[in-house]
């Protein structure tokens, strides 16, 4: 009977909803578990209780089973009950109804070292495009405003030559040279003000004269003489994707173990701001968070660093696998 009106339940996913194949799967091996539960405790389908279920979620938990698996079955099961509510009229109550799946483990964002991260932008202009004074002036300025301002990549895109606000365009971001800050449009429409670096101020000046250099003819020039900081050589706004690119290629050639992206050095940022100031708010307010809870996650990845710090340098600290 079980099993009669789980697969119908399938058919249903997939013929009248249009359900991938791939989801049908996984609900199938799912419902297929919910199957054996019932048969082991003797349970008919239409008897099952919520504190039953709990009971099962937790041995799933036990066993192993991460957070994300056990909240797609639930799902599984959570749809197959309310089918049997809704369409089989065969129950009343979904028992499911109120059952919640463990919470998922936020992962630590990943950060460089402070030596990764200096190692990284300083290699823009010794390894990178040796040969494309414009691609590496470029790259070298966007890496460099990266991690001095801990911007966000669409932030950092975001950024004309020069502020435009008129009635048809107004600019997300722009550079104040005098004053070493840049000025973003964040999440929400929020916008901030965030201190530039002495070294990136440098590169990115350097870019602004390479940049002007390069033949006009090519520019993008809009009604407002709109001019993005930032472009390619078609004189257009240079995208996302290739930033990605170019970054990921310039951490492989500076001998960097991991994948790297443009909200790593955010990550860093943030980590290496938090470590030498312990100043969780001036954090907050530079990443443009709303939220405090958004940026206390750095305050692990200090506690990490710190850990690492003592495991190394406290002749107690060693574990007996090191000293062996």
């Amino acid at each position: 009977m079980e099993e009669i009106l789980a697969q119908e339940y399938l058919r249903e996913l997939h013929v009248v909803r249009q359900v991938s194949r791939h989801t049908i799967d996984a609900y199938e091996k799912d419902l297929k578990i919910l199957i054996e539960k019932l048969q082991e405790s003797q349970t008919g389908l239409t008897k099952l209780r919520s504190d039953q279920v709990r009971s099962w979620v937790g041995r799933l938990h036990a066993q192993g089973r991460a957070p994300r698996s056990i909240a797609r079955t639930l799902s599984a099961w959570r749809g197959f009950y309310l089918w049997l509510a809704n369409q089989k009229k065969l129950i009343a109550h979904n028992p499911l109804d109120d059952i919640k799946a463990p919470k998922r483990v936020k992962p630590l964002p990943k950060a460089l070292s402070v030596e990764g991260a200096i190692n990284l932008v300083e290699s823009a202009a010794k390894h990178d495009l040796q040969e494309d004074v414009f691609l590496r002036s470029r790259n070298k300025a966007i890496f460099e405003l990266l991690y001095s301002s801990g911007l966000r990549l669409s932030e950092l895109l975001g950024i004309d030559l020069a502020p435009i606000q008129s009635k048809d365009y107004q600019s997300s971001g722009w550079i104040d040279f005098d004053a070493g800050e840049v000025m973003v449009l964040g999440k929400g429409g929020k916008r901030r003000t965030v201190p530039v670096g002495t070294a990136a101020l440098r590169a990115i000046q350097e870019w602004v004269n390479v940049r002007g250099a390069q033949t006009s003819k090519n520019l993008q020039r809009g009604p407002q003489e709109i001019q993005p900081l930032f472009i390619n050589k078609q004189g257009k706004r240079v995208s996302s994707r290739t930033v990605q690119k170019h970054l990921a290629e310039l951490a492989v050639k500076a001998g960097l173990p991991t994948h790297v992206h443009p909200h790593m050095l955010r990550h860093s940022f943030a980590s290496h701001v938090l470590q030498s100031s312990g100043d969780l708010r001036a954090v907050q307010e530079m990443l443009g968070h709303a939220s405090i809870t958004s940026t206390q996650i750095y305050t692990a990845l200090d506690f990490q660093h710190l850990a690492q710090a003592y495991d190394h340098a406290h002749p107690r600290a060693k574990s007996k696998k090191r000293e062996s």
